[in-house]
């Protein structure tokens, strides 16, 4: 089952995090990793951050990244939103 932890950060601190469970293999990684990123998106309210060459490549590196306000359209009010791939 491929799974990706969500977590809202603010002040250093934890907000809010979530997991999200893919557990359809006939996707690539690359579609479980954008479906797991719209459910992560969808229970906290947010709007879908847009991938900056940045976020790509810590993503491609560690299996995580941040993505902050450049990330989003509309106003956000924490510090930003990581994802990290913790079970393939």
């Amino acid at each position: 089952m491929f799974r990706m932890w969500g977590k809202i950060w603010k002040d250093n601190r934890l907000v809010r995090d979530t997991v999200a469970c893919i557990s359809d293999y006939s996707l690539s990684r690359t579609q479980m990793v954008f479906q797991a990123l719209d459910e992560i998106c969808y229970t906290f309210d947010l709007g879908k951050p847009i991938w900056l060459d940045a976020n790509i490549h810590d993503f491609q590196i560690h299996d995580k990244t941040r993505f902050r306000q450049d990330n989003f359209i509309e106003q956000i009010d924490f510090d930003y939103l990581e994802i990290h791939v913790i079970e393939e």
